[in-house]
């Protein structure tokens, strides 16, 4: 399996964010993309994600189930969580697996991955910062797919948690200002253009 991206370019509110932009990642290969604050590594990640309408270039994934976008086969795992304040852990957690087309047998593991398996039973609205952002990550435990994308996540257990997907053939595209906990990854630099 294979992710490539070929001379893209992305245009939002008005302005050129990036272009000419390609490059690729197999199967058990982690890319980081890299660069300074404005030049488009967060909008990549959305585009991959299939949030952000490219404005020209070609993407795919080699490999895969071809009925299905390059975003419905990626976890995005953004800077907000997702989850919703009056529902529990677990039904939170149910919800994302249940729509991402995952069974429940992986959400008690998922749970206990992150360690959030003691508040399970508790409101999301009553986590703290962290503990919301645990329960994000539990959500590519607990919901399989080949492709992560993470937007400036750096924890020690979600290094363990990316390790084991390049393990298992998973790819991961990652924009960073800093190390992600892994060992020799690929790195794209973006810069203004």
């Amino acid at each position: 399996m294979q992710l490539t991206g070929e001379n893209l370019a992305c245009v939002r509110g008005g302005r050129q964010v990036f272009s000419r932009l390609s490059f690729s990642v197999s199967r058990g290969e982690a890319l980081v993309v890299t660069g300074r604050n404005g030049v488009g590594k967060s909008s990549l990640l959305r585009c991959i994600a299939g949030l952000v309408r490219l404005a020209g270039g070609q993407l795919k994934l080699d490999g895969a189930e071809r009925e299905t976008s390059v975003g419905e086969q990626a976890h995005y795992l953004g800077h907000q969580d997702a989850a919703k304040p009056s529902l529990t852990v677990r039904e939170n957690l149910s919800f994302w697996s249940q729509y991402l087309g995952a069974g429940v047998a992986a959400i008690e593991a998922a749970l206990e991955a992150v360690d959030l398996a003691p508040l399970a039973g508790l409101p999301a609205g009553y986590l703290s910062a962290g503990q919301r952002r645990r329960l994000s990550i539990a959500r590519l435990v607990a919901a399989p797919r080949p492709l992560w994308l993470l937007d400036e996540q750096s924890q020690a257990r979600l290094a363990e948690l990316m390790r084991g997907h390049l393990a298992s053939g998973g790819m991961i595209v990652a924009a960073a200002h800093g190390p992600i906990g892994l060992d020799n990854p690929r790195e794209l630099k973006m810069g203004l253009e």
